[in-house]
């Protein structure tokens, strides 16, 4: 095993010390290299348990880990689909409330349509009011300044009463 061993001779073959020697040298050895072994099984087994130990945690973490992203993703769908539902929410708010105030900035571009027409009315009625008292106070100026001249002109001068002046007041 380790090499060829000679053996010395004797009486009746290989001297049995010799024998004896080498056969306790390599059951020592055998013993040694066994043992060596079941060391080298011993922490082998040991790494094969802290492996599968590994391996669980590991398993266990994984699991955990693909079970947390399932939740996460399952959040983000569920976040998702709520914020696109606010969205249209509040897009379809903003169209009614569009569309009200449309209809009320309509409404009352008619009533200023409405109101010009009306202040433009009265100004035509003041304007002819005005033109009216205009024409009425014109008459009474002519009137007045007819009636002095008949007074001027001597109906006013034999009866002795005086003609009344222009007064500024």
């Amino acid at each position: 095993m380790a090499g060829e061993k000679k053996f010395g001779t004797a009486l009746f073959g290989f001297n049995k010390s010799d024998v004896n020697a080498y056969i306790e040298k390599i059951i020592h050895e055998f013993d040694q290299r066994l043992k060596e072994k079941d060391d080298e099984i011993s922490n082998l087994k040991l790494q094969i348990r802290e492996m599968k130990a590994r391996f669980e945690s590991a398993a266990s973490e994984s699991e955990t880990l693909a079970r947390e992203k399932e939740r996460i993703a399952s959040a983000l769908i569920t976040a998702q689909e709520k914020a696109d539902a606010i969205l249209e929410e509040a897009r379809n708010r903003a169209e009614q409330e569009k569309a009200r105030l449309d209809a009320a900035l309509e409404a009352e571009r008619e009533k200023i349509i409405d109101i010009k027409r009306d202040i433009k009315m009265m100004k035509n009625q003041v304007m002819e009011a005005l033109s009216k008292y205009q024409n009425l106070l014109n008459e009474v100026e002519i009137f007045i300044e007819n009636k002095e001249q008949e007074y001027d002109n001597g109906d006013g001068q034999e009866s002795g009463e005086q003609v009344p002046q222009d007064n500024p007041s």
